[in-house]
């Protein structure tokens, strides 16, 4: 079983919403630090947000800002991101990420497990 599985991807039109789903299991279910990464084509892999499990505390990228919000299911052990009032440029492969978070709320120690990713289109 892949430790991390996203779901939730598509086609959509700008100002849409878009939830992404990520089923955690095995090994990366110990991380403390769990988050999305995004990556178009030709740029590097990003991270849009990131949530740290013992501190509660959240980090999301300026361009994303008010408009996603990073949420964990205990229970099912699934990670959310919901994605409100899409724009062309939130568009790219979305990977969910598990590992362990640094000090500074805006970047990982280390990454252990990524996804397989799921696709963001938006597009009118």
């Amino acid at each position: 079983q892949e430790p991390l599985v996203e779901s939730g991807g598509g086609s959509v039109q700008p100002s849409t919403s878009l939830r992404l789903s990520c089923a955690v299991s095995g090994f990366a279910r110990s991380r403390k630090c769990l988050g999305w990464l995004r990556q178009a084509p030709g740029n590097d892999r990003d991270t849009v947000a990131r949530l740290d499990i013992e501190s509660r505390t959240t980090f999301y990228a300026d361009s994303v800002k008010g408009r996603f919000a990073i949420s964990q299911d205990y229970v099912n052990n699934t990670l959310y991101l919901q994605m409100n009032s899409l724009k062309p440029e939130d568009g790219g492969m979305y990977y969910c990420a598990a590992g362990r978070c640094s000090s500074a709320v805006d970047t990982w120690h280390t990454i252990d497990y990524y996804g397989q990713g799921t696709q963001v289109f938006v597009s009118s």
